[in-house]
Formats: C-alpha cells, structure tokens, sequence
C-alpha cells in the first residue's frame, strides 16, 4: 500500500469535506432567510465598506468571519449578514441613528458591541445603562421576535491601557456588569469575550490578540467569532 499517496487522497478528501460547507454546523438560531445584523463601534466597524461592494461590507473583523462561515457552508439557507458598526460610536451614537441603521433593516437576530467608547470618554455608568436599555426596549418593542446578542466591552493591557491598568480594568468591569444585567433583562444571548481574551492570554501574550489594548489583531478577531458562535449556539439549541 502506497501510505503517502493514501494519506495525499486522505487529506484531500478533508479538505473538499471542509470547503463544501459540511465542517460547520448550523446554528439554530439562524431561521431561514435570517437577516442578522452587527452594531456597534470601531471593533464591529471592521473598517467595512459604505457602498452595496460585497467584497467589502462587511469589514475586516469578527462579524466577517461569522459571515463567511455561515454563508458559504449554507447557501440554501439564504442569509443575510448586515453590518452597521461606527468607529468612535457610544450608546448616545447608536440612539441618535437605530431608527436607519437598526429598526429600518427589521434584523432577525441584533448583535450589539458598545461601551468601550463610552469608558474612555467618561460617560457615567448611570447613563450608559439607561440608554442602552432604552434602545433594547425601543428594539424589542418595534420588532417584536428579534434575538438579541449582546457582546460585553472589554480590554487588555496593553499600549496606553498598561498605564493605570487597575482602574482601567475596574471601570470596563462595571460596565460588563451592565450589559449582564440588561442581557439578562431582555433575554439576550451575553458573549463574554473578556473571558475570551483572558483565556487566549494563557496561549499567547495579550498584544498578540489585541494590539493596543482596544481593538482585535486578526488573531483576536477569529477569538471574538469563535466566542460569539459558541454563546449564540448554546443559547438557541
């Protein structure tokens, strides 16, 4: 028996196994015909495309990869993957523009990544709270079976993040805190990506998945993908 021929035909056989789709499960939560919507700041912005450019609109980032995925393992399905991330966007961002980006597009299932913004810029935990419940309640009440998912904020220290790291660390606490409590309250799927990032730190140092202690290398972007699919799979089963 010619065992490196067997093992050439078995490794491509894999390989053909993986690219048609059938090395991805489907996610219960995405229907038939699924519109599934990322919002959010710079990390979900992914630096996407403002133009209907397929090659482009969806970014560089962890909603990409999910997209990727899910699109190509199962075309049938005909989903749909939309992204409306901003960088520099807080909550105040996203309330002064869900009625377009958000309400108007009637997503099936809403993934939320906001609050890293609203720590760097100070805004009180009282406030960030109050109106990212609003938009949930807004959300819910005008589009009455969405899903929801939301992502916590998160950092590491690294950069500029290493300079007063405790009270950095403290702070973003607070507002995973927050988005606990408001997953919780409006029945959404809660992506714990600090946990995320804090186990990958056991595998590599932290600037090998975020570079400067706020947004995601490529390495750290597959992190939140693989985090996200895991939380959304196990929430929906």
């Amino acid at each position: 028996m010619n065992l490196p021929r067997l093992l050439l035909n078995t490794l491509a056989s894999a390989s053909m196994f993986l690219l048609c789709g059938h090395g991805a499960e489907p996610l219960p939560a995405f229907s038939q015909e699924c519109r599934i919507l990322f919002q959010g700041d710079s990390i979900t912005d992914g630096n996407r495309g403002r133009t209907a450019d397929p090659n482009h609109i969806l970014g560089h980032g962890y909603a990409f990869i999910i997209a990727a995925k899910h699109g190509a393992a199962f075309p049938s399905q005909k989903l749909t993957f939309l992204n409306r991330g901003i960088s520099g966007n807080k909550v105040s961002d996203l309330t002064a523009r869900w009625q377009k980006d958000t309400l108007d597009l009637k997503p099936d299932l809403l993934s939320i990544l906001i609050g890293v913004n609203d720590d760097g810029r100070n805004v009180p935990m009282a406030e960030y709270e109050a109106g990212y419940d609003r938009l949930l309640t807004e959300t819910k009440a005008a589009l009455p079976g969405v899903k929801l998912v939301l992502g916590e904020p998160f950092l590491l220290p690294v950069g500029k993040k290493k300079e007063n790291w405790e009270a950095a660390k403290a702070s973003i606490e607070q507002r995973q805190t927050i988005v606990a409590k408001l997953a919780a309250k409006h029945g959404a799927a809660l992506v714990k990506y600090q946990q995320a990032f804090d186990e990958a730190c056991k595998r590599a140092p932290a600037d090998y998945w975020i570079w400067d202690g706020v947004h995601p290398t490529y390495a750290g972007h597959q992190v939140m993908a693989d985090a996200w699919e895991a939380t959304v799979r196990a929430f929906w089963k």
